[in-house]
């Protein structure tokens, strides 16, 4: 029901942009923690297992002993798929014997992707391709990977839901958008992502020093 990828850009900024046929895939499956790493707990998703492999990133495990650790003796965990990835660009991928359908997985330098219920899984390698040849800020890398994913077959059917997020050197997510319902979530995502990305710096300088924070001049707020 789902392809996602989880790429770093080597600046300690991590971010996961995902799609699936279920709604609001966002709110589930993305686990991103600044100045630790990222992961994402998809298929038939447990997000309790996102937050366990980022804890095991910043007990201080690579990414491939932190999956080892957290599928290891785990209850259902042949129903999961996993990807994580830690700062220093490792990566690591799980896909139980019960993945939905046509799954795949690419691990590679900075970027893992996974997917499964897929039309093919040149899907997947679309998608980890699509980012790898990508430019642009992280978020631009993201989004055309799955773009890529998309228009190598995407899933077997419809995609109804997509997000986006990253996180960079403050505590909190610097870009985190969402459609969880629509018949082209991606299309819109990107959307969404031509709005936000011109003004993502000046929310992060509002959030840190309001004093110097530019206003947008909206009403009431002049």
């Amino acid at each position: 029901m789902t392809f996602s990828v989880l790429g770093t850009d080597g600046t300690g900024a991590v971010g996961i942009a995902v799609t699936s046929s279920s709604p609001a895939v966002a709110a589930r499956c993305i686990h991103l923690r600044p100045g630790v790493g990222g992961a994402s707990s998809q298929n038939i998703t447990d997000p309790r297992l996102g937050t366990e492999l980022l804890d095991a990133l910043a007990s201080g495990l690579d990414a491939e002993a932190a999956l080892a650790q957290v599928t290891h003796g785990r209850e259902h965990v042949q129903h999961r798929q996993l990807t994580v990835l830690g700062l220093d660009g490792k990566c690591a991928a799980f896909s139980g014997e019960g993945s939905l359908g046509v799954h795949h997985q690419v691990v590679g330098d900075g970027v893992v992707a996974a997917g499964n219920l897929l039309a093919d899984t040149a899907v997947v390698d679309a998608v980890a391709k699509g980012f790898a040849t990508a430019t642009g800020d992280l978020e631009e890398r993201l989004l055309a990977a799955l773009e890529a994913g998309l228009a190598a077959g995407g899933e077997a059917g419809p995609v109804r839901s997509a997000g986006l997020s990253v996180v960079r050197d403050v505590a909190w997510r610097v870009t985190d958008l969402r459609v969880d319902w629509s018949d082209h979530p991606i299309g819109q995502l990107r959307e969404l992502l031509e709005v936000w990305l011109p003004q993502r710096d000046d929310y992060v300088t509002r959030g840190l020093d309001p004093t110097v924070a530019p206003s947008y001049g909206v009403p009431g707020d002049e």
